[in-house]
């Protein structure tokens, strides 16, 4: 064991000892690179007042590198009999375990609040875990995530890319985000058959006009057939084409542009432009065309 991290005897005598094996269903892949783990910690940005929260814990050799770093790590861990484990692996007062699915806890349930969010993710729920806990806690003023290498891609992808998708818009409507290095197979056990990537993320304040709903609405609907213009792909939500192309022009959107080419500032303003129009009488809160009538 080096300064207290776990390495490939440590984590494999670890899981014999409390009988657990990686499961496949639970998307385990145990860390067990001491320098893998400073990097993560170090490229991370922490600070010695932040309060960690971590997703996955595992066998818990994230979370001591964690420990060291930060004055609170909050570890969210899925699996009972790891969560029961953890306090005796991370032998720290400032640790608190929650035997919990990361998809459904509630901000209510960390104190200290949460500030950074540094996570070894697994692969299979990693962009909703990140999304919900956005969502669910305002004080993350950012992380660092490990995921898998394609899922990284999409979601620092910029408008125009191959790549850029509804993960890449819903992540830039809470923060800005870049990559941050490779990580390669045999640093995991067992060893994965992809790569992984870090994303680190810093948030930022949403674009302004129209609520993370309504935003969130008008993007799945555009990505829902990404090969159609935005004129065809957002008929159904906005009750049809002449509809839509109302609202994308009222935007400053051109109807004959496709999904993949906007900005989230861009799909903020066609929420917005369809909630004005629905004030002005011109669509139904369905998007519906009305009439308007003088009183």
């Amino acid at each position: 064991m080096a300064d207290g991290l776990l390495g490939p005897a440590e984590i494999r005598e670890l899981a014999a000892r409390l009988g657990v094996a990686p499961t496949k269903k639970l998307g385990q892949n145990f860390l067990h690179d001491p320098n893998t783990i400073r990097r993560i910690v170090a490229t991370a940005g922490l600070r010695p007042e932040d309060v960690a929260l971590e997703v996955g814990p595992g066998l818990g050799s994230l979370t001591l590198g964690l420990a060291g770093a930060v004055r609170h790590v909050h570890a969210v861990e899925i699996d009972p009999t790891l969560a029961a484990a953890l306090p005796e692996t991370v032998a720290a007062a400032h640790l608190t375990v929650h035997p919990a699915d990361a998809l459904k806890v509630t901000g209510d349930r960390f104190d200290p609040a949460p500030t950074m969010l540094v996570a070894n993710l697994p692969y299979n729920v990693a962009v909703p875990v990140v999304l919900h806990l956005l969502a669910e806690l305002p004080t993350l003023r950012g992380g660092l995530v490990m995921v898998q290498k394609e899922v990284a891609d999409r979601l620092v992808a910029g408008p125009g890319s191959k790549v850029y998708g509804i993960p890449s818009v819903k992540l830039a409507w809470y923060a800005a985000a870049r990559p941050a290095g490779k990580v390669p197979p045999a640093v995991f056990w067992p060893v994965p058959n992809v790569d992984s990537g870090l994303v680190a993320f810093t948030r930022h304040d949403p674009p302004a006009g129209a609520t993370r709903s309504d935003v969130f609405a008008v993007v799945d609907a555009a990505f829902a057939q990404r090969r159609k213009t935005l004129r065809a792909a957002l008929a159904g939500w906005a009750g049809g084409a002449a509809n839509a192309e109302q609202v994308l022009k009222a935007a400053g959107v051109n109807p004959q542009a496709r999904g993949e080419s906007l900005t989230v500032g861009e799909f903020a303003a066609i929420a917005a432009a369809a909630k004005t129009s629905e004030r002005g009488g011109k669509l139904s809160p369905t998007g519906a065309q009305t009439e308007e009538v003088d009183s």
